[in-house]
């Protein structure tokens, strides 16, 4: 089956396809003029590619996969190597919830200022030029040069 065949039945890209075989995930033979050909399990190989990809792993941790997939039997490894993923995954939703209300604690602020937190609010630092306490002409407000 041609690369744009596979590609078509397994909904990704001949790109994604080509980018698989770079990271070893995908193998194909090749055909004297140089196309890519793949046996037609590549469809639901590519398929389940997709799944792990949606299932937030890299490539590379896939890769590790492959083995067990291949024979269709998970090892001791591949469940800690997936444990490990989802722990890695819990984190980053953590620090991502995090974020998420220290922005809402400044949006919270932006929509609702106060002296606390926002400085153009609080009484000014120093009082209002008066001339007269200065003892500058009350015309001139600018102080006198000496």
């Amino acid at each position: 089956m041609r690369i744009g065949e596979v590609a078509e039945r397994a909904g990704v890209s001949t790109r994604a396809l080509r980018y698989y075989e770079e990271q070893g995930l995908l193998a194909s033979e090749r055909t004297p003029s140089g196309q890519r050909t793949y046996p037609e399990s590549a469809v639901e190989k590519v398929q389940l590619i997709q799944q792990l990809f949606a299932a937030g792993l890299s490539s590379r941790t896939i890769v590790q996969l492959m083995p067990c997939i291949e024979v269709g039997v998970g090892s001791s490894e591949a469940f800690e190597l997936l444990a490990a993923e989802r722990d890695r995954i819990t984190a980053a939703m953590a620090d991502l919830a995090a974020a998420r209300d220290a922005l809402d604690r400044v949006i919270d602020m932006a929509v609702h200022p106060t002296a606390e937190h926002c400085p153009a609010l609080r009484e000014p630092a120093w009082a209002p030029y008066d001339a007269a306490a200065a003892g500058a002409d009350a015309a001139d407000p600018r102080p006198a040069l000496v």
